[in-house]
C-alpha cells in the first residue's frame, strides 16, 4: 500500500555533513507522521526525528539535537533528514517510516523502508 524508499547514504568524516531523502509511493504522503530510526550493529533500533502532519509538530532524540533536521515536501512524497557535525557513533542504518501518530514509538509506524547505510569515520 505504501513504500519508502531512501537515499543519500554513504561514508563520511566525523563533523561532516550528509543528507538522507526518504521517497514515499502509494497512500496519501500528506496523512501520515514520517519518522527515521536507525539501528547500528548489534544494538537497539533508536528514534532519530519525527514530523507530523503539515509539518506543525517534530522532535528529535536528545542524542541529533541540534545536528540533525528533518523535514518533509508534501508536494514531492519526500521527507529528508538533514544531518551534519556527523559523530562515529552515528554510524548506522536509517530507515524511514510512516505512521499514524506522532510518536518515537516504532510500534506506531505501519510501513517502513529497507534502510539505507550511513558510516561516519577517518
Amino acid at each position: 500500500q505504501v513504500q519508502l524508499v531512501e537515499s543519500g547514504g554513504g561514508l563520511v568524516r566525523p563533523g561532516g555533513s550528509l543528507r538522507l531523502s526518504c521517497t514515499a509511493s502509494g497512500g496519501t504522503f500528506s496523512r501520515y507522521t514520517m519518522a527515521w530510526f536507525r539501528q547500528a550493529p548489534g544494538k537497539e533500533r533508536e528514534f532519530v526525528a519525527a514530523i507530523g502532519v503539515g509539518g506543525l509538530m517534530s522532535t528529535s532524540a536528545a542524542s541529533v539535537r541540534g545536528r540533525f533536521t528533518i523535514s518533509r515536501d508534501d508536494t514531492k512524497n519526500t521527507v529528508n533528514l538533514q544531518m551534519s557535525s556527523l559523530k562515529p557513533e552515528d554510524t548506522a542504518v536509517y530507515n524511514c517510516a510512516a505512521g499514524t501518530a506522532f510518536d518515537l514509538n516504532p510500534l506506531h509506524y505501519d510501513y517502513w523502508g529497507r534502510g539505507t547505510q550511513v558510516s561516519i569515520s577517518s
